[in-house]
C-alpha cells in the first residue's frame, strides 16, 4: 500500500509566489473548530485581532493583547494542517520601536508557531517590517482603513476619494513593499486606487472592501457565515445566514429541556443488564 506524501503547510514564500497566477483565498479564524473547517480552502488563515470585537464583544480592537493573540493562534494552528497562518500584532505591541516589535513578533511566533505575522501602518512602519524582515520574521502589512488608529481618524469609512488619500495609501503601500512585507491588506480604499497599488507592488495584496482588482481577498468568517451580524459593512457578503439557525436550535434545546424530553434514553447512560 502507497503512503500518501503529508500536505506541507502553505508559507510566506508560497504565498507570495502566487501572485500574478490566481487569487488568494484568505480569511479570519479564532478558534479550533472553524480553523479546522476552513482550513481545507484556504490558502491563509489570519488570526486578526478582529476577535476582539467577535469573540469578546470590545468596541474596537484597541483592548486586544498578545496574550489573547497566542491563545488563539495556538488553537488555529493545532487546529490547521494547510493554510499559512498569520497572527496580527495588537495594538500598543509594536509601534514603540522596531525592538519592541521584534520582541512581540519573536514571541508570538515561538508560541503559535504561526508563520508570519501582521502589522497595520505605512510609512512611519517602513523601518519595522524591514527589521523584522531581516531577522527572519516574515510581515504581512496593512493599509489604507486601519482599525487600530480608528479613534485617531474618527471612524470607519471608505478611503481614497481624494488625491491626497490616494497618494498616501500609495505611499504607505510603497514603502512597506519596498521593507519586505510578503503580502499586504488593503481595507477601505476605492477601487482604482487599490487596482493601481496592487499592479505596482512584489507584495501579494489582499482586499477587504478593496474590489476584486487586489490578488486576493479576506472577510471575517463570522461575517462570511452570517454570525456576526451587529454591523454589516459594505464589503461584505453573507455565503450562509447561520444565525437564525443558531437561534432556532438554541429554542429548540430550551423547549426539550423545560418538557424533560432531553435529554431521552438514546443519551442517558443505563445500568447494564446482566446475562442470565
Amino acid at each position: 500500500m502507497s503512503v500518501q506524501p503529508q500536505q506541507k503547510r502553505r508559507t510566506a514564500a508560497s504565498i507570495q509566489a502566487l501572485k500574478g497566477a490566481r487569487p488568494v483565498v484568505c480569511l479570519t479564524a479564532y478558534t479550533a473548530p472553524i480553523a479546522k473547517l476552513l482550513d481545507p480552502h484556504c490558502d491563509l488563515l489570519l488570526v486578526g485581532d478582529s476577535l476582539g470585537m467577535v469573540v469578546y464583544g470590545m468596541e474596537s480592537t484597541v483592548s486586544v493583547t498578545v496574550e489573547m493573540m497566542i491563545a488563539h493562534g495556538q488553537a488555529v494552528m493545532r487546529a490547521s494542517k494547510e493554510a499559512c497562518v498569520v497572527v496580527d500584532l495588537p495594538f500598543g505591541s509594536y509601534q514603540e520601536s522596531k525592538e519592541q516589535a521584534f520582541r512581540t513578533a519573536a514571541r508570538i511566533m515561538k508560541e503559535t508557531g504561526a508563520s508570519a505575522v501582521k502589522l497595520e501602518g505605512g510609512e512611519e512602519m517602513a523601518e519595522t517590517v524591514a527589521f523584522l524582515s531581516s531577522r527572519g520574521i516574515p510581515v504581512m502589512g496593512h493599509v489604507g482603513l486601519m482599525p487600530q488608529l480608528v479613534n485617531a481618524t474618527g471612524g470607519y469609512r471608505s478611503l481614497g476619494r481624494s488625491d491626497a488619500e490616494a497618494e498616501k495609501i500609495r505611499r504607505d503601500a510603497c514603502a512597506i513593499d519596498d521593507a519586505g512585507a510578503f503580502s499586504m491588506v488593503i481595507e477601505g480604499t476605492i477601487e482604482p486606487v487599490a487596482r493601481d497599488i496592487s499592479a505596482g507592488l512584489k507584495a501579494v495584496t489582499i482586499g477587504i472592501g478593496a474590489s476584486a482588482a487586489c490578488d486576493g481577498q479576506v472577510l471575517v468568517s463570522d461575517d462570511m457565515l452570517g454570525v456576526f451580524t451587529t454591523f454589516k459593512p459594505r464589503f461584505v457578503k453573507h455565503f450562509a445566514n447561520l444565525a437564525p439557525e443558531i437561534s432556532a436550535a438554541a429554542a429548540a434545546y430550551a423547549e426539550e429541556v423545560k418538557a424533560r424530553t432531553f435529554p431521552g434514553e438514546d443519551h442517558t447512560f443505563q445500568m447494564k443488564r446482566q446475562k442470565l
